[in-house]
């Protein structure tokens, strides 16, 4: 058995720390659109209010779809499984919250403008591409990473 490098390490669980930054949040703001519960508590009906009033299609479906991708996305990311689904569907939810609703607004999140939105999108698009990292039920269950071209672990030498 090889000991790491600490660069071979970093790459390994620097992906963990992302996920986990991602997760809470989604899963927090997640809850309180489903839910109802904690400080993002608006439930589905309030959101749908909110997304109508921007002339989004379908408000009630739109929704509970976004409510269920951070919910479910986050839980997702804090275990490590579908990594990179999720990772793509928090972006893309992130890149739309950041136009439709936040781009007016300028930068500084205290004013309603881009700078979390953003933050969480940029963060979801490398949780993308790094993957679930070494802590991750993807790599207990299926002993690597799922969605990959490849079994082998991309910092492992042929």
């Amino acid at each position: 058995m090889s000991r790491q490098s600490p660069t071979e390490a970093a790459a390994q669980w620097s992906p963990v720390l992302v996920r986990l930054a991602l997760a809470v949040p989604m899963i927090i703001s997640g809850t309180g659109k489903i839910f109802a519960v904690g400080p993002k508590s608006m439930g589905v009906s309030g959101f749908a209010g909110f997304l109508a009033n921007l002339g989004v299609p379908l408000p009630t479906v739109v929704a509970w779809f976004v409510g269920l991708v951070e919910l479910v996305g986050g839980l997702l990311l804090l275990v490590g499984l579908f990594v990179r689904v999720a990772g793509g569907l928090v972006a893309v939810i992130m890149f739309v919250a950041t136009v439709l609703v936040h781009l007016s607004n300028g930068y500084p999140a205290s004013d309603g403008g881009v700078e979390l939105t953003l933050m969480l999108c940029l963060v979801a698009l490398a949780v993308v591409l790094s993957g679930p990292g070494a802590l991750s039920l993807e790599r207990t269950l299926f002993d690597g990473e799922l969605l990959t071209s490849s079994t082998q672990h991309p910092m492992k030498a042929d």
